[in-house]
């Protein structure tokens, strides 16, 4: 039998020099460099940030198998507590499944200041999604079962990107547009996903952070009724844009600037000083 390869881990931070931090959570199947672009653009704005790897994440689909929402969670927290006692105060921004567990987060720790979800994921209900994927009831039945659980389903194009160019880079498998990111999802990790979730859906009536919700109108995996859904179920006060010109990843799609200031302008609003000085040459 040969040896296991250890997990090379890709997480990363900087320092803005305002003591206003935020946490930024990739999606599932994704990796810390998805969240590059948002991570300079808040920079620029005065927000030191960290962006962990979570658990699981990084390495193959086995290595994601090994895994479930509570240790992505786990691993979320974890980054927490150890930026928190590197900044003044904390926000949490994530994609899909990332967002998700900011708010799990801010859910049990009530000193995180705001939360931004970009692209909430309950169902794989948008307009790209074969009819199975909808049928998230019956997926939930069978798709942690051994003999299914590994299961593989390829991401079809246009890999929630509506930019062209960024498009021809993720169908480059040599290209590799996220360093870490793996382009299939297995059966049980979508499971992860519908029961993450699905508590968040439980906790909301408890989570009263103010939350930014972002989601694309033409979102190719999760149609716009996530957002709703999303906002219906938080007890805090919320906030939600549709971008009209992006696909699922719009933190890196071609309205990655807009997410960037929507997020950078409500984490100012709620941050616990007046403002945060702009980085000049960040």
């Amino acid at each position: 039998m040969g040896r296991e390869t250890a997990i090379q881990d890709r997480s990363f931070s900087a320092s803005a020099g305002n003591g206003k931090g935020v946490l930024l959570l990739h999606g599932m199947t994704g990796a810390p460099g998805e969240m590059k672009p948002l991570a300079k653009r808040l920079k620029r704005r005065g927000f030191d940030y960290s962006c962990p790897q979570l658990a699981g994440h990084g390495g193959t689909e086995k290595d994601l198998l090994k895994t479930d929402w509570r240790d992505w969670l786990d691993s979320a927290r974890t980054a927490y507590e150890k930026f928190a006692r590197e900044v003044d105060e904390v926000h949490v921004a994530g994609i899909c499944a990332g967002g998700a567990l900011g708010l799990l987060l801010a859910s049990e720790i009530p000193e995180i200041r705001s939360a931004a979800v970009y692209s909430m994921t309950f169902e794989y209900d948008g307009w790209n999604m074969p009819r199975w994927a909808m049928g998230a009831p019956l997926i939930q039945l069978v798709a942690n079962l051994p003999g299914v659980r590994h299961i593989p389903i390829n991401e079809p194009s246009p890999f929630g990107l509506k930019d062209e160019r960024l498009r021809a880079m993720a169908a480059n498998a040599a290209d590799g547009l996220i360093d870490g990111a793996i382009d299939i999802m297995p059966l049980g990790a979508l499971y992860q996903l519908y029961r993450l979730g699905r508590r968040v859906e439980v906790k909301g009536p408890s989570i009263t952070t103010p939350t930014l919700i972002l989601h694309a109108s033409e979102d190719d995996m999760s149609s716009p009724k996530n957002a709703k859904r999303l906002q219906a179920c938080l007890a805090g006060e919320t906030e939600l844009h549709y971008l009209n010109d992006s696909f699922h990843m719009i933190h890196v799609d071609r309205e990655r600037d807009l997410v960037a200031e929507l997020s950078a302008d409500f984490f100012a609003r709620h941050s616990a000083t007046a403002s945060v000085r702009e980085v000049v040459d960040a």
